[in-house]
């Protein structure tokens, strides 16, 4: 892929300030494109504004709360007032509130399903009403638009203790489905990504103990764990023209943990 394969084309990326969403931000940037940095309004992305801006990048801080629809409608509108459109929407932003299922409240449920799940809708549907709304333009790129649906790959593997994440991810990948075929006609593309374990600080005590890590080691076949820039790559080039006529899929980055590895040797 084209080093500058996104040149010119406006980016949000929500939840943007660490982990995943900062390496899709730092990609984004890194192949042209200008980004706005979706973050909760308490965080702070000037590092990694600067950050860009030092490797020759553009981005911008758009704060709030992606389960918030007024403020998912100011981030649309505060991205276009300054890079004047959109032609990317990174739908990261997520979070978990893990509990058994005999013992989960509805608040708990609540709260993760309203970021992970009805987030990403008003993210996908805000940038979808922008991209309909602006003029399409073939010299940036071949589609209207492009979403991406950050999942998991617990839209396929049960997670006991994590009902409230697993059935959001699971939901979220049919929305993405149903928003692929719904929108295709006005070529809008919406696409999946389902990471597996990533090495992020999420998960820093998994993988920072060599115990756990071995155990970790177990479920993925590739015998390594992710890092967050093999996630922001598959996005960057999903993104790309040279993914164009991909709409309605899900990329699993995983390492093979969906390939059932506890039947390894059991064939």
């Amino acid at each position: 892929m084209p080093k500058r394969s996104l040149e010119n084309q406006v980016a949000i990326v929500t939840g943007g300030t660490t982990g995943i969403g900062a390496a899709v931000v730092r990609e984004l940037a890194a192949r042209g494109a200008r980004v706005a940095i979706n973050h909760l309004p308490d965080q702070d992305a000037a590092p990694l504004i600067a950050s860009v801006t030092q490797e020759g990048g553009k981005a911008i801080s758009v704060p709030g709360d992606v389960a918030d629809p007024a403020a998912v409608t100011s981030m649309v509108a505060d991205t276009v007032a300054q890079f004047g459109r959109l032609d990317i929407m990174v739908a990261n932003a997520g979070l978990q509130g893990d509990a058994a299922t005999l013992d989960m409240s509805l608040a708990l449920w609540n709260k993760v399903i309203n970021v992970d799940l009805s987030g990403q809708f008003l993210c996908a549907q805000a940038a979808a009403r922008q991209f309909v709304r602006q003029k399409a333009d073939p010299a940036l790129s071949r589609a209207a638009g492009k979403i991406i649906c950050m999942l998991s790959v617990h839209c396929r593997i049960p997670w006991m203790g994590h009902v409230n994440y697993a059935a959001a991810k699971a939901g979220a990948e049919m929305m993405m489905k149903t928003m692929a075929q719904e929108w295709g006609s006005k070529h809008i593309r919406v696409v999946g990504i389902a990471p597996g374990a990533i090495k992020t600080a999420i998960n820093q005590p998994v993988w920072s103990d060599p115990s756990s890590n071995a155990a970790l080691m177990k479920l993925i076949p590739y015998q390594r764990i992710g890092e967050a820039e093999d996630v922001a790559k598959t996005a960057a080039w999903l993104v790309s023209d040279e993914a164009d006529y991909i709409t309605g899929s899900t990329i699993y980055v995983d390492g093979g943990m969906t390939l059932y590895p506890g039947f390894m040797g059991n064939g």
